[in-house]
């Protein structure tokens, strides 16, 4: 459901990414796919995601977190970060 247009909106930005230690095909794919254009100097490439959640004002920096924790990342693997605003 959508929220009513009186409500004020805060936006939530989740940045996952694959720990330090985990394979990462699709970056290193993106590394050689760079590389075959010409460009040599890229040594690492590590490839996350983004998810921006419209929430209701006062939700909870911890409700965000057991988002993430419970759905948006997978916490064995990957890290995330959360911005508030």
């Amino acid at each position: 459901m959508l929220p009513d247009k009186s409500e004020t909106i805060m936006k939530a930005r989740v940045h996952v990414m694959l720990k330090d230690g985990v394979l990462d095909p699709q970056g290193e794919a993106v590394r050689h796919a760079l590389g075959g254009l010409g460009f040599g100097g890229v040594e690492k490439v590590r490839q996350g995601k983004v998810i921006e959640l419209d929430l209701a004002d006062g939700t909870s920096e911890d409700t965000v977190r057991e988002m993430c924790e419970k759905l948006l990342a997978n916490t064995v693997i990957e890290s995330y970060r959360i911005e508030l605003s």
